[in-house]
């Protein structure tokens, strides 16, 4: 069997990328992932780490370059971990993703019969994100870095500007830099858990126009915070200034508690004709355009007259339930958050939407309760699951009500496939697929599924 070892170098040609964005070569028939290298490079790769059949490598020189490759707008992207394939042209970058959810499809035996859509792309895959989550931290020599974290690390990659993101947030970073070094903030360590500024958070409307600021601190308060207020304000559009206080160690990036600072507790924006107050705890699509279109491909495949009764399962703040409402008898939503469905209501309300009625709880627990102690019953079921995708006993009471038609958002393929599997086990037929481009320049790709009960 061919041996490799750490620091061997070697010639290979990328033939696909995985998930995390490393491209993926062979050598004699053993697979090497590389960072930063795409479908067609061929590359001369060191090797850094061997596993059991695998190795990760280090590119060392493009050789040949792939004819998808371009010269990204960002500097850093090589540095970031935020845009892992940006120097792929954007038809490259949207053709793999529609290949990658037709193959996980055809692996699972899904693929016969079913209508695959082309992928639905940006006319401009650029600054389109509405929320932003910046890490502070301090260099060696103690200069203050606002940015991203480098690809698997904790390492804060400084960055001025941002292309994917609000273009505002250039701007309103560099008013906080220079906040934070005037008044000597100290800034949070990791490490040893001390120093006061963690994060900031933004929001922007995009159809409104409005700004959300939202500092997160290690603390009670942030000296002078009033100072800084004064110079956001400044910002055209700026509509909500805010503390977050987070004192717990770990990854999570906000606490629970929020203290306004300015202005209001929210901003606005709309999706479609509906509107909807976003705080800093909401759950909201990030990408605006591209939520317009996911959600209008659930609206269709819906297939609502008016006369149905629907529920939207782990329906957040009620993005999906409102919309699918202006075409719906009656909605049902479920999410066990219960600040989500306090905004979910509120959300109803705004809207002068009157058919809907929100549940907290776990789907696993209120939809079969709903369905077997009240008889509540679906026409049609809309599902948009976290990343690990749906309980079988969500999938398994889904399948006991029997609605006519079932409508699956996922933002990952890989747990996508398994669900489906199960519900073709459980007498439903996959009908057609529509993948969307909701995060260009990264791996990830959103998906909306159309099933429909299979009577025959």
């Amino acid at each position: 069997m061919f041996e490799v070892n750490k620091d061997d170098e070697y010639i290979v040609t990328i033939e696909d990328i995985v998930d995390k964005g490393y491209g993926v070569g062979k050598h004699e028939g053993f697979v090497i992932f590389v960072k930063d290298a795409f479908i067609g490079d061929v590359v001369r790769t060191k090797i850094i780490k061997v596993k059991k059949g695998y190795a990760y490598g280090r590119l060392e020189e493009v050789v040949e370059a792939s004819k998808d490759r371009v010269i990204p707008r960002c500097g850093i992207a090589d540095k970031c971990g935020g845009c892992q394939i940006l120097p792929m042209a954007y038809e490259a970058q949207i053709g793999f993703k529609q290949r990658k959810v037709e193959e996980l499809f055809k692996r699972a035996g899904l693929q016969a019969g079913i209508k695959f859509n082309p992928i639905l792309g940006m006319e401009d895959p650029y600054f389109y994100r509405n929320k932003a989550q910046f890490p502070v931290t301090k260099d060696k020599d103690g200069n203050i870095k606002i940015g991203f974290y480098a690809g698997r690390t904790h390492s804060i990659v400084d960055i001025d500007k941002c292309y994917i993101q609000a273009e505002v947030n250039e701007e309103i970073m560099g008013i906080i830099k220079k906040f934070l070094v005037s008044n000597k903030i100290s800034i949070y360590d990791e490490a040893t858990h001390s120093g006061l500024v963690r994060h900031i958070l933004t929001r922007v409307g995009f159809k409104t126009g409005e700004i959300m600021v939202c500092i997160v601190i290690n603390g009670k308060e942030l000296p002078n915070v009033l100072k800084l207020s004064e110079e956001l304000r400044k910002v055209e559009g700026m509509t909500s200034i805010c503390l977050n206080v987070n004192k717990e160690k770990g990854n999570v990036i906000l606490g629970k508690k929020i203290m306004p600072v300015w202005g209001q507790k929210y901003i606005t924006d709309y999706i479609g004709d509906v509107k909807y107050q976003i705080s800093p705890l909401s759950f909201y699509q990030v990408n605006p355009k591209q939520t317009e279109v996911l959600y209008g491909k659930a609206l269709e495949y819906a297939g609502l007259t008016g006369e149905e009764v629907v529920w939207d399962v782990y329906c957040g703040i009620g993005t999906i339930s409102l919309f699918l409402a202006q075409k719906a008898k009656k909605v049902y939503g479920v999410e066990m958050v219960p600040e989500a469905i306090e905004d979910a209501r509120v959300n109803a309300s705004l809207n002068n939407i009157g058919n809907v009625e929100f549940f907290v709880g776990k789907a696993e627990e209120v939809l079969p309760e709903k369905f077997e102690q009240e008889n509540i019953y679906a026409d049609v079921i809309v599902v948009d699951p976290p990343r690990k995708g749906c309980e079988e006993s969500v999938l398994e009471t889904i399948a006991a009500m029997q609605p006519k038609r079932v409508v699956y958002v996922s933002c990952d393929p890989a747990t996508l496939v398994r669900d489906l599997k199960i519900m073709q086990g459980k007498g439903y037929e996959v009908k057609e697929v529509q993948a969307v481009d909701m995060f260009p320049g990264t791996v990830h790709v959103e998906t909306v599924v159309l099933m429909s009960r299979n009577d025959k």
